[in-house]
Formats: structure tokens, sequence, C-alpha cells
């Protein structure tokens, strides 16, 4: 049964929208993580236009910073979700907390990769 109350279309997008800005909100609050990767691709972003030789390789570069945000944010909500079942340490929560940051630290590694192969292209190619 559907309820009355619930927002659809346009309604729903700009609620859900809201909820997803309060999250990065949260994240810049209580993520140290998330702050330096953030001022890392605030500082590297504007390098991606003059490494990049066309819109494509400036998308790639842009993009790999994006999905270490991406990928910082998930592993955030992981760790959170973790952290209110209890304080208490359990394998299951540490391995989960492991794997996100195994992930972050792949996502990290493949926007060096990306930066670096470009770069070197740019400079002694």
């Amino acid at each position: 049964m559907k309820s009355s109350s619930r927002k659809t279309g346009f309604r729903h997008l700009v609620h859900s929208t809201g909820y997803s800005l309060k999250g990065l909100v949260a994240a810049f609050r209580n993520e140290t993580a998330f702050r330096q990767e953030l001022a890392l691709c605030a500082v590297l972003v504007p390098f991606a236009w003059w490494i990049g030789k066309n819109p494509v390789e400036w998308l790639v570069l842009v993009g790999s910073c994006v999905f270490v945000l991406i990928v910082e944010l998930l592993n955030s909500a992981v760790e959170t979700v973790v952290d209110r079942i209890g304080p208490e340490h359990h394998e299951l929560s540490g391995r989960a907390k492991d794997i996100g940051s195994a992930a972050v630290m792949l996502a990290l590694g493949m926007a060096a990769t990306t930066w670096g192969l470009l770069a070197w292209d740019k400079f002694a190619g």
C-alpha cells in the first residue's frame, strides 16, 4: 500500500538532493581523510586542464579525483555504521573497516597512476 505522504517526482529529487548535501557536509565536518582528499583534489583539478591534452584526458584526471572522494564517502559510511553498532572490537567489524580502507587505498593508487602516466606523457612524451 502506497503512502499518500510519500514524495515523488521533482519533490523527491529536491529532498534527495538535500540529504546528499547533508551527507557531504557531515563528511567534511567529521572525516579528516575526506577533507584531506578534497583539498588534494582542489589543488590537482586546475592542473588537469594543463596536463590533459583533450577533454577525454581532462575527464579522466578529474574523474580519478572524484572517484577517490566517492570511495572515501562509502568507506566513511561503513565505518560510521560499524561504530554505531558498538565500540567493542569484533572481528567482522574490523574486517569491514579494513576492506573499506583497502578500497580507498586502491582508488588512491589508481588516481596516482592516472595522474602520473598522463603527466609523464605531457612532459616526457
